[in-house]
């Protein structure tokens, strides 16, 4: 709501052209279809496997079929989840779905699933 009011604010106060302050909106729409949708995210982590669903997206993998859960700490300080599985395949938990990357680390350490953090890696 801040950058709309700021945006209605250049055009009546400061008289700001309608294509510049319809050009500084554009980044903002997929956000309002987010909204408009009502997208809902969710991960579930439970004794035998890893639920999560965000959007139309959903998938799940059981704790057995993990070898390594990697923690990836980007350049702008956002935590990237990689699930390695037995078989070699890699999935990526959308970021959406993730909740603080500590709570995750330790209720997977707690379910006997080896965790591995990587700072400011670039992959």
């Amino acid at each position: 709501m801040g950058i709309y009011t700021t945006l209605t604010f250049a055009v009546v106060v400061l008289q700001a052209s309608w294509w510049a302050v319809a050009f500084l909106a554009l980044p903002t729409l997929p956000a309002l279809w987010d909204l408009w949708r009502n997208t809902r995210s969710e991960l579930t982590l439970d004794a035998t496997q890893v639920i999560w669903r965000s959007g139309q997206l959903s998938d799940s993998v059981t704790l057995d079929q993990i070898n390594l859960v990697r923690f990836d700490t980007r350049w702008d300080f956002s935590v990237r989840v990689t699930l390695i599985l037995t078989s070699g395949d890699k999935l990526r938990l959308p970021p959406q779905v993730l909740p603080p990357h500590l709570m995750l680390e330790n209720a997977l350490q707690l379910r006997g699933v080896q965790t591995e953090r990587h700072h400011f890696t670039v992959f």
